[in-house]
């Protein structure tokens, strides 16, 4: 879908919202407002995925494009993450070592925590799967998914 915009949906389970934000067909944003904006769409397919997911069902969000404008350092960080299979938890010290950077630097494992804390786009690159880490998600997100995925 090449449609750009914003677009949200409830979250019962969870007991607020999921917005996403879509540029030229690109995934920029997931947030988790209190409840959904007036001024949101409902319609698009990768919400509809993202809810499921936090409802519990396995999705697989590898082909969802998506559109990350940080430093190359948390790129790196954020891009190994998206490679995390489904219930496989990862702690910081491995991520730091799958984002190529230097695990015998302190300021690694800074930007690691740092980057997930400030994930753009939370469920689709899966932060709640580091388990010694923060997560850009509410926590009733983040444990919604790891029930979900067994973690």
């Amino acid at each position: 879908m090449d449609v750009a915009g914003i677009y949200a949906s409830e979250l019962p389970s969870v007991g607020r919202a999921v917005q996403i934000g879509v540029v030229s067909g690109k995934l920029i944003s997931v947030t988790f407002p209190e409840s959904v904006p007036d001024d949101a769409e409902g319609d698009h397919p990768i919400l509809d995925d993202i809810v499921a997911a936090i409802d519990g069902e396995e999705v697989d969000f590898s082909s969802v494009e998506i559109g990350l404008t940080v430093p190359t350092d948390q790129r790196s960080v954020l891009e190994a993450l998206r490679n995390v299979p489904r219930g496989k938890p990862v702690e910081v010290g491995l991520l730091v070592r799958m984002a190529g950077l230097d695990p015998e630097d302190d300021a690694s494992a800074r930007t690691v925590t740092r980057t997930l804390s400030n994930n753009p786009i939370p469920v689709v690159v899966p932060d709640h799967r580091v388990m010694d880490g923060p997560s850009a998600a509410p926590d009733e997100v983040v444990q919604a998914l790891r029930r979900a995925e067994g973690l």
